[in-house]
């Protein structure tokens, strides 16, 4: 049974930071791309950064200079580092891993607001 965890979400002011992450299990984590996503009242679901399995990365233009992607194989742990926060980061964020045999894994969520 595959599931990702996520953790580390909370209220933060504008301009801080919060480091996310997911633990994942039932899969061979260290072959998956792995994601961080993110849905905001009202919004549609959003990408925010992928790490590859060979560890190359990409952000979302709103993220890009402020969130870091990172990987520990050995934990079967995918991080988000966010810094300089904003309002508009606030939102439910999701760890996303595969495809892993065409199927496309999510973990629950966890809720980030940020303050001005």
């Amino acid at each position: 049974q595959v599931q990702l965890v996520e953790s580390g979400g909370g209220l933060v002011q504008a301009g801080g930071s919060l480091r996310l992450s997911c633990t994942a299990s039932g899969i061979d984590f260290r072959f998956n791309a792995m994601g961080w996503y993110r849905q905001a009242p009202g919004k549609q679901r959003e990408v925010v950064a992928t790490i590859s399995s060979g560890g190359s990365t990409n952000y979302a233009d709103s993220v890009k200079g402020r969130f870091t992607i990172s990987r520990d194989n050995a934990k079967n742990t995918v991080y988000l580092q966010m810094n300089s926060l904003k309002p508009e980061d606030t939102a439910v964020y999701y760890c996303n891993a595969g495809p892993v045999y065409g199927i496309v894994y999510w973990g629950k969520g966890t809720l980030v607001t940020v303050s001005s």
